[in-house]
């Protein structure tokens, strides 16, 4: 099957110029070789830290920023070329919809519920204005709400209702893909669990895909097929929930992981370091409760490994592998 969305080595650069001349003092490699692909009605959750670059790639997906290298394909047409045709950055504009994380600051407090699912068909002309009072209350219909919702404003709704909103403007012209940064962060458990079950059964009959980013491992467990862990702007694994659930094989999946078992946590030492001043070699090795020498000095590649992709010289170098200091599973 062909993917709908594919990042092929896809790099972020931001630039830090300081002094009267502007001069380049530092580079942040906020995103650094990130490829993946998401096929049509999946799902791929992004996990991360705060910091990894979970919004940035999500902002490039959306065109809001452009990439340093590297390409992205969307339903097989290069982004770029996409964006530099008035006809096809418009098509581009319906089929990719956004998500984020707070759902009241997301609408414009002094419109109210109908003008603010309306706007995308006026924006797009969609619709007559006899035709769009209709749709709008289906949509409302589709995400829970009712008839009543039409002429409150936002700041009269709930947190979990004010969501609901943003998913009906989102799904106003029937997109291909929703980007959700987390979404779901700012509510309480019981609205993100109906609003998960709202998502599958969206999915369900639309037909939607979801890049779906969240620093909640167990909203990530309901939704996703595949996951993406990234640290620091690199990949660290790439592989089913399922098989990530089952056997985390990355020191730094382990220690997320570790999150969803009771007992014994398994930690990071020290913090995230800065993307500005990333370590040499692996630059998940300053906090890996597992590092060896060769981390400190050595990049790891991205390797296939038991079905799943991984970075880390653990995998792909077993000479290196040593009882004594190997995470359980790697021998």
């Amino acid at each position: 099957m062909e993917p709908l969305l594919e990042l092929k080595g896809v790099k972020k650069y931001f630039f830090v110029q300081a002094g009267f001349f502007k001069k380049t003092t530092k580079v942040a490699k906020v995103i650094d070789g990130v490829s993946f692909k998401i096929s049509e009605s999946k799902t791929l959750g992004l996990v991360g830290e705060s910091g990894c670059g979970k919004t940035t790639l999500a902002r490039l997906i959306l065109a809001l920023f452009k990439p340093t290298e590297g390409e992205i394909f969307f339903n097989r047409a290069r982004l770029d070329r996409i964006l530099a045709t008035v006809y096809l950055r418009k098509c581009f504009r319906k089929d990719v919809q956004a998500i984020f994380q707070d759902p009241v600051s997301s609408l414009n407090p002094r419109q109210r519920v109908e003008n603010i699912i309306k706007e995308p068909f006026i924006v797009h002309e969609e619709s007559h204005s006899r035709d769009i009072k209709k749709r709008v209350i289906e949509l409302l219909g589709t995400v829970g709400l009712n008839e009543k919702f039409l002429k409150k404003f936002p700041h009269e709704l709930s947190g979990g209702e004010n969501q609901r909103v943003n998913i009906a403007r989102a799904l106003a012209l029937k997109p291909k893909l929703i980007i959700c940064d987390e979404p779901l962060s700012s509510l309480d458990l019981t609205i993100q669990a109906r609003l998960i079950n709202l998502f599958l059964d969206l999915q369900r009959d639309f037909k939607i895909s979801y890049l779906f980013i969240s620093h909640d491992l167990r909203v990530i467990e309901r939704i996703s097929d595949d996951v993406l862990v990234m640290y620091l702007g690199k990949i660290c694994e790439y592989a089913t929930w399922r098989d990530l659930y089952n056997q985390p094989l990355h020191p730094y999946t382990k220690i997320l992981m570790s999150s969803l078992i009771k007992g014994k946590r398994l930690l990071a030492k020290g913090e995230i370091p800065s993307p500005t001043e990333p370590p040499p070699g692996c630059n998940f090795h300053t906090r890996c409760p597992f590092a060896m020498k060769i981390c400190k000095e050595e990049e790891p590649k991205l390797l296939s490994h038991n079905d799943r992709l991984i970075s880390c010289h653990l995998y792909n170098n077993p000479k290196f592998c040593d009882n004594k200091i190997c995470p359980e599973g790697v021998v």
